[in-house]
């Protein structure tokens, strides 16, 4: 099986958080979508990560490829088992990826970190200001609404956490941790969800990638204990802006 895409993305991190607290072999392509290549636009006509190729199936979409997994390798679930808390699970999910994606990615880590590495362009620091000051604030307190007192949502490490904790990962990498004075159901939560295993690890890959140069990057990924493919989607120049989902 190979996963197209950086484990610096939240959705792809979902992904392979999945993967590896469910035991299964994968390889990584760790490409972003902005130096994806032609046959890129093949595989995500979207040019969005992740992509999971597994033999002849080709499948976008996190939340998709989180469900494939989910049903192909079920032992452990990361979906609870009664329909309520599974439609729970889901909304929880969509918003992670969405409205704590705009804020957490678009808001934060895209003009913070992606914009002023890949296309050399200063963040515009009164509408970042504005997701920190007001916007994400807003998203947080919800989340404190929801964020278990203790262990995970449905008993066990599921995808609604690690979905939540994806993209506020981001945030901290752009400058945003979760403050514990206001927020501290949800900083404690996080903090559960990033020590697990297969959570860690992904920091592993993170940082890997965060702090090596583009030359270096591969093996300091391999160092970290990323399996990576032999063929890649990658291009040598930017090419898009598109990213997510």
């Amino acid at each position: 099986m190979l996963i197209v895409g950086s484990p610096v993305s939240p959705y792809v991190r979902k992904i392979l958080v999945a993967l590896d607290h469910k035991g299964v072999d994968y390889e990584i392509d760790p490409i972003t979508p902005f130096f994806g290549n032609d046959e890129f636009s093949q595989i995500s006509p979207l040019r969005r990560i992740p992509v999971l190729i597994d033999g002849d199936m080709i499948l976008n979409d996190s939340t998709v490829i989180a469900e494939y997994i989910d049903e192909a390798w079920p032992d452990p679930a990361m979906m609870p088992a009664t329909p309520a808390d599974r439609a729970r699970a889901r909304w929880i999910e969509e918003y992670a990826d969405s409205r704590l994606g705009d804020l957490c990615i678009w808001g934060l880590f895209y003009p913070r970190v992606v914009a002023p590495y890949v296309f050399k362009q200063a963040p515009d620091e009164e509408a970042v200001a504005k997701i920190v000051e007001t916007d994400l604030p807003v998203a947080l307190d919800w989340i404190e609404t929801q964020a278990p007192a203790e262990g995970f949502l449905f008993g066990s490490l599921g995808i609604a956490d690690v979905a939540v904790a994806c993209p506020l990962r981001n945030a901290a990498i752009a400058g945003c941790p979760v403050d514990a004075a206001r927020w501290p159901r949800t900083a404690a939560w996080i903090e559960r969800v990033a020590a697990t295993p297969a959570f860690a690890k992904s920091i592993a890959f993170e940082q890997a990638i965060l702090t090596s140069r583009s030359a270096d990057r591969p093996a300091a990924l391999a160092a970290a204990g990323a399996k990576l493919s032999a063929k890649s989607y990658a291009s040598d120049q930017p090419r898009s802006s598109i990213m997510l989902r």
